[in-house]
């Protein structure tokens, strides 16, 4: 029997996938505070060592997939979304590895970024770059020096966004694709989970979450993203290696249709 790991296991996006995954006879171990196999607070490092440790036990040391769902955001504290989304998020992928490269097949990771990665204005780089060397005491000093507000905004897309890089540089090295595991991110947008009604009714944020354009017309519903996420968990995505999959109703390509795709310029004088 195939077993897939979920963090964020209990709401949202984490649950819809959990109940598909299980309808189609998936063993699934679950990570989330409550109602979960394993109860564990992935803000806190001992407890996402304990996590790696509680999964690895009861997979027998073999693992067929991953998926990271557990995440936080507006408006949660900026330190508990930098934790969580991408220590809580990274620490597990790592700490998982050799355990899933011990999969019979091919096995899958899929981590939930966002598409706030691309439409949050004015991320900066230093913050991104302190996530990816795990310099949790420089996040937490660039963060310090901004208001609250701006803080909140610039936590989730910055933590959201090392994710995405995390998954790009990873994914092709020997370690990940060389040993059969296939590192690819889902990008979703607005969708309509306890997280974002939260966001909805906070009266900083509230206003701005439900003015941002979606050229579908609508959020996006947990059931769906799940439907993306088992076929990213499936043999059909094997020959997926580093890809960002934007699921966001067409706000990325709303608000930024030409940034994306670029040619790479081996000679910028001959560019023309």
């Amino acid at each position: 029997m195939t077993t897939i790991a979920i963090t964020g296991s209990a709401s949202g996006i984490g649950a819809s996938t959990r109940s598909l995954l299980e309808s189609n006879s998936v063993n699934v171990i679950g990570i989330d505070l409550h109602h979960a196999e394993i109860e564990a607070d992935l803000s806190e490092e001992e407890e996402r060592r304990r996590a790696v440790s509680e999964i690895i036990n009861l997979c027998e040391g073999s693992l067929d997939g991953l998926v990271t769902s557990a995440g936080v955001s507006v408006p949660f504290k900026p330190k508990s979304m930098l934790t969580i989304n991408w220590f809580g998020t990274v620490d597990l992928i790592r700490g998982l590895r050799e355990t899933l490269s011990n999969s019979a097949g091919i096995s899958h990771v899929v981590a939930i970024s966002s598409n706030s990665t691309t439409i949050t204005p004015n991320v900066p780089t230093s913050l991104v770059e302190a996530c990816l060397n795990m310099d949790e005491a420089t996040c937490y000093e660039i963060l310090e020096k901004m208001d609250e507000t701006q803080a909140m905004a610039i936590a989730y897309a910055a933590s959201k966004l090392a994710v995405a890089r995390f998954v790009r540089q990873s994914a092709p090295k020997p370690e990940w694709a060389g040993s059969n595991i296939r590192l690819n991110a889902l990008a979703p947008g607005a969708v309509l989970t306890p997280l974002l009604e939260g966001g909805l009714n906070d009266p900083t944020f509230g206003a701005a979450i439900k003015g941002l354009p979606i050229p579908v017309g609508h959020f996006g519903e947990p059931a769906l993203i799940a439907e993306w996420i088992q076929m990213m968990l499936s043999p059909a995505a094997d020959f997926m290696c580093g890809s960002i999959l934007f699921l966001d109703g067409g706000s990325d390509a709303l608000i930024r249709p030409d940034d994306w795709p670029n040619s790479i310029q081996l000679n910028k004088n001959s560019a023309n």
